[in-house]
């Protein structure tokens, strides 16, 4: 296929667009070439600006659940412009939405709404701090919450040394009140929180990974996390922007049993519209301004266009409970195809896969943190991208990046997508 006028217009964007995108994954640059331009999309298809159909299988980063330009949705959002589309002022609408995601998530009395994934984590942390009174927390490598500067951090030189920054413009002040841990690995936890006695406010946490390639947790390990944060008054953050109303309609808590203390939210909550939201039980929240002492505020929060169009969405789910089971059956028939392939043509790989998430990792070894992930193949996975988008198949173009299946996703399209790996 060509792109000529994806091409053109990349050109065109790099010129007034930092990089030509308003999102660093988007430029293609862990796969080499040009971004493709979307012009509009239905269901389980893009339609690029070349005047190509694709089969999608990023659903915008997941919070599309049932495909794009899903008809509730789109019809909230419709008669919500109508009447306005910001008030600056309160409106039934968040009320609606906070009680309707109160009823569905484990664990959570009240739940305020902000205007992304990064907002939500960083208040949460903000607001874990608050009322803990302590000033560290401890985050994962390989977890991604955002680009707020506490979680910007990589490695230190040992396990309980402190992190450093990862992007210019993040202080070694900042740094230091951050602690990096292994994903999947509970001692490296231990270690972190013995060292730092009565300091670590929060462990901030993916439950399941999605930010280097799907990653599932090992049987144990989130319910570890849950006791040390219980032993050492610790409070535990699950940052649910990709799973939340994606695994279940209680999410991650849902599915692994475990309890969070703060939970945030992002994505499908939104419907396809920016939205972030934090939650927890009201004696966390009441520390919350204007109740409490811990500050947040935002102007576009509580937009009535994105409440509108996240109230249909989670309207949706709880009226088709099902769609998390169709979703995780569309997933595991991707997975047993593509490993079927791979595995007659000899390549080396290995496939994570939870629920509707899923990610192709070229290593043998089981892939289960960051190192694990960063150790696969990226020259083959480079080749397995263009191969499957030259044959209308559009997966994530980064090996760190979960695949995120639509319900509009079907048995067609996936006939296809397996077909176009053939020949690879």
């Amino acid at each position: 296929m060509e792109y000529k006028r994806s091409s053109a217009l990349f050109a065109a964007a790099n010129k007034v667009i930092p990089g030509g995108v308003n999102s660093p994954v988007r430029a293609f640059k862990s796969v080499g070439g040009h971004p493709v331009f979307v012009k509009q999309a239905k269901g389980a298809h893009l339609f690029t600006e070349d005047g190509h159909t694709l089969i999608d299988y990023i659903s915008s980063w997941g919070p599309l659940l049932f495909g794009h330009a899903f008809e509730p949705v789109i019809e909230a959002v419709k008669r919500t412009a109508e009447k306005g589309t910001s008030f600056g002022m309160p409106t039934e609408l968040e009320t609606q939405l906070a009680e309707l995601a109160v009823k569905m998530v484990p664990n959570i009395d009240k739940i305020r709404f902000v205007n992304s994934g990064t907002e939500a984590c960083m208040s949460a942390v903000r607001l874990a701090r608050g009322y803990t009174g302590r000033h560290k927390i401890i985050k994962f490598a390989g977890c991604y919450h955002g680009h707020s500067d506490s979680f910007l951090i990589q490695a230190g030189s040992g396990a309980v040394t402190f992190g450093s920054p990862s992007s210019p413009g993040v202080t070694p002040g900042t740094a230091q009140d951050t602690l990096l841990a292994r994903y999947n690995d509970i001692e490296s936890v231990r270690s972190l929180v013995v060292a730092n006695a009565d300091e670590i406010a929060a462990i901030i946490v993916e439950p399941v990974p999605g930010n280097m390639g799907c990653i599932v947790p090992e049987s144990g390990f989130l319910h570890g996390l849950r006791d040390l944060c219980d032993a050492h008054n610790i409070l535990l953050l699950f940052d649910e922007v990709m799973t939340g109303f994606r695994l279940a309609k209680g999410g991650a808590q849902e599915t692994t049993s475990v309890r969070a203390d703060l939970v945030m939210f992002g994505k499908v909550i939104g419907g396809g519209l920016p939205v972030g939201a934090f939650a927890a039980r009201g004696e966390i929240m009441s520390h919350l301004a204007p109740e409490g002492p811990v500050y947040q505020a935002g102007t576009l929060s509580g937009n009535p266009l994105a409440m509108a169009a996240g109230l249909a969405m989670l309207q949706s789910i709880e009226n088709d409970p099902q769609v998390f089971r169709r979703l995780a059956d569309k997933a595991a028939s991707v997975h047993r195809g593509i490993e079927s392939t791979l595995r007659e043509k000899g390549i080396p790989h290995t496939i994570n896969r939870y629920g509707s998430m899923l990610s192709v990792h070229f290593d043998e070894e089981p892939v289960v943190d960051f190192e694990s992930a960063a150790r696969a193949n990226n020259d083959t996975f480079k080749r397995y991208f263009h191969h499957m988008l030259d044959r209308g198949v559009y997966l994530p173009p980064s090996a760190f990046e979960s695949y995120f299946l639509n319900d509009a996703l079907s048995e067609a399209d996936i006939d296809k997508t397996l077909t176009a790996l053939k020949d690879f």
